[in-house]
This record gives structure tokens, sequence and C-alpha cells, in this order.
């Protein structure tokens, strides 16, 4: 597949706050280890994703699995969409940063471990570092509000989904966690679930 060399999008090139957000869910009696789970997710990124929301489509590599340098393209519901490149791959994880011209300036982790307090617990989750890329998407995000719906919509059904293939019981609804850091150097923290 041919591929366009858009250039890395980083934290230190967006606008607005820093926004660290992870979105969890905890699974009793997983079928999947932790590495299995992420293989599935590697074989087929767009199905955990809500297509409506977000739906990947893969611009650069190969079908069925993630490597270094895959890129996909996110159409994201409303004005804006974008891409992502994989930087970083291991049996339990990946990791996205977003190319010139998504909505948001930063990085994405996915990742499945089991609980060291609790070794026949396997958590899944999702943690981004980001800001948005102008001041019309933070405008749009935050004053607003709704690509932060939208947003936590996708990731929050992106972890049900990933419950549901690890062929376990989720324990509770998924967490979602923001530390929010203002350009003043206040941080504010919030937790829902």
């Amino acid at each position: 597949m041919a591929t366009d060399t858009h250039p890395e999008q980083p934290v230190a090139t967006g606008s607005g706050p820093l926004l660290e957000r992870r979105y969890f869910i905890d699974v009793a009696r997983a079928r999947l280890s932790p590495a299995q789970l992420i293989s599935a997710i590697k074989a087929d990124l767009p199905s955990f994703s809500p297509g409506l929301l977000a739906d990947f489509e893969r611009k650069a590599g190969q079908e069925g699995s993630i490597e270094v340098g895959d890129e996909f393209h996110v159409t994201i519901l409303g004005p804006w969409n974008g891409s992502v490149r994989v930087t970083e791959v291991g049996t339990t994880f990946f990791e996205f940063v977003t190319l010139e011209g998504h909505p948001e300036a930063g990085r994405i982790r996915f990742e499945a471990h089991y609980l060291n307090e609790n070794p026949g617990v396997l958590r899944f989750e999702i943690r981004s570092w980001a800001r948005s890329r102008d001041g019309l998407v933070a405008f749009a995000y935050d004053t607003i509000g709704g690509g932060k719906l939208m947003q936590e919509a996708t990731w929050t059904e992106f972890c049900h989904r990933a419950a549901q293939a690890s062929g376990g019981q989720a324990l509770a609804n998924v967490v979602v966690e923001t530390t929010r850091h203002d350009e003043s150097g206040h941080t504010q923290q919030s937790r829902c679930e």
C-alpha cells in the first residue's frame, strides 16, 4: 500500500492543555493472555473500534499485523479526520503517534497486562498524551465538549470489545481517568466509572 509521508505531530506542536487520559477495564477469567489479546487486536484493529465514531483504514503495512511504521487513516465523526503511525510494538502493547493534520498532537498506547495485586485479572488499557492540534480544535474539544464526548465513547467501546474478545468477565465498567496540565502549570485530575 502506498503511504503518505506526513510528518509526525508530537505533543509539543499542539495547542491548549496537555491531557493524559487513561481508559481501562479489568477482566476476570480471561481465556486469552495479555499477549494473545494484543495479538488479536493487532490482527484486526478496525473491528475493535466503533466504525461510526472512529473508522481505521490501513494506509501502510501488512494486513493482519501491526508493525513499526504502519499507518492508518482514521475517519472521525465530525469535521476532522486524521492519520496515525505505529511507533512502538511489543508482545503486550503498541503505540501510535498522530500525523500532521490529525485533530490531536500526541500519542496513544494500547496495552494488556495482569494486575500485580491480582494476577488472575487481566487489565486492558488505552493511554493517551495529547494536546489539540490548534486553537480551533481546542475550542471544539474543550469548550463545546463534543470532541471529548466522542473520544470517550470511542475508547470506552474499544475497551468493552477488548474485554469481550478476551473471553472473560468484565469486573466493572470502563474507568476513565484524566489528568489535565494547563499552560500555567496547574494540574487537575478527574475519574469516572
